[in-house]
């Protein structure tokens, strides 16, 4: 994947993501895209109350990867890095 290609694929997750993050913003959390590798794995940062809760998991798959392969099928997954 080129540089650009990738800055094009972090851009259009990114702009998935927000639907999922006023559902975030409720509980004082939010999401930021780090970067989007070569084997399409979307890898994301829990922000603010999200970071360390018990309840990523479930967010995670219900929320963030639905948001995120609903608009991009391409994308093989997401994991967090925090």
């Amino acid at each position: 994947m080129t540089p650009e290609e990738r800055s094009s694929l972090i851009t259009r997750v990114d702009a998935a993501l927000n639907e999922v993050r006023p559902h975030l913003a409720i509980d004082g959390g939010n999401i930021e895209v780090v970067n989007v590798s070569d084997n399409r794995i979307v890898e994301i940062k829990w922000l603010g109350a999200c970071h360390g809760c018990s309840m990523t998991a479930m967010t995670m798959k219900a929320g963030v990867e639905q948001a995120i392969k609903s608009k991009l099928p391409q994308i093989n997954g997401v994991v967090a890095i925090n």
